[in-house]
């Protein structure tokens, strides 16, 4: 393993990032503002027709995987077999995620909650240690994990979803510790309300209750977060930012829920 050293502040431009989820809001976000500086892109989705559209749109050197992260052995034989030029991945962003529903977990559907899990948790840690070993024998990296402000802050109905980037925000913690002195960054970036699919997604194609959540307000929205990871990963390599929260002005904490009896 070799570690490496940099000017103290120069600014650092990935060579190389992979971006899980890429078809949704936040990746094409992502892939925009990384391409904008020229790094290599590995876009990873579900949906080929919106990863070529993507690929097509971007000015700078793409690979495209249509892969479903909560599909180990997948992810296992795509990130391994990486063409030459793409390989040797310096910025890996686990953007992948999803809500379902917001029944109170007693009626819940476990089918819900088994997908967020596999998704949001699983689906993160394959696509992490997959990549890792790499990171570590070249002596640089950054893993830069998507979690949410609700790993912090439980709501009603967020149960599970809310579990699940609980478990983002600590894996990140760990990552750090497990990788002091390897040269490999680890970033936990906490986005609050962002205007997305998200609810859509959360409401199974519902537009009338999805528009409600962002109704009246103004939440953040995917360039914003871009910005946010973009500034992380782009700091000198010897400055980790170890977890980045960040909120819509117009949203904060709420109190303490309390039941009376009258």
């Amino acid at each position: 393993m070799k570690t490496m050293t940099y000017a103290n502040n120069a600014p650092h431009k990935p060579a190389t990032v992979l971006i899980t989820g890429a078809t949704g809001g936040f990746g094409g976000a992502f892939a925009r503002r990384f391409a904008a500086i020229g790094s290599k892109l590995v876009l990873a989705g579900r949906k080929a027709d919106r990863l070529k559209a993507l690929r097509d749109e971007l000015n700078t050197e793409v690979h495209t995987i249509e892969v479903d992260v909560r599909d180990r052995t997948a992810i296992e034989q795509a990130f391994g077999t990486l063409p030459a030029g793409f390989d040797e991945v310096e910025t890996l962003i686990n953007n992948a995620g999803l809500a379902l529903g917001t029944d109170p977990a007693q009626k819940a559907d476990l089918d819900d909650w088994e997908t967020m899990i596999d998704t949001n948790d699983k689906g993160l840690v394959f696509c992490t240690r997959a990549l890792l070993p790499g990171m570590i024998e070249r002596g640089r990296g950054h893993v830069v994990n998507i979690g949410s402000t609700a790993g912090s802050y439980p709501y009603p109905g967020g149960n599970v979803y809310c579990a699940s980037k609980a478990f983002v925000k600590q894996f990140s913690l760990s990552l750090r510790a497990d990788l002091q002195g390897t040269g490999v960054r680890v970033t936990n970036v906490e986005p609050g309300m962002v205007e997305t699919d998200f609810s859509l997604v959360r409401f199974k194609g519902d537009a009338e209750k999805a528009g409600k959540v962002y109704a009246d307000t103004t939440p953040l929205t995917p360039d914003d977060v871009a910005e946010a990871v973009f500034w992380a990963a782009t700091l000198p390599p010897h400055f980790n930012v170890n977890r980045l929260e960040i909120m819509p002005t117009t949203q904060a904490f709420g109190p303490l829920a309390i039941h009376r009896t009258k």
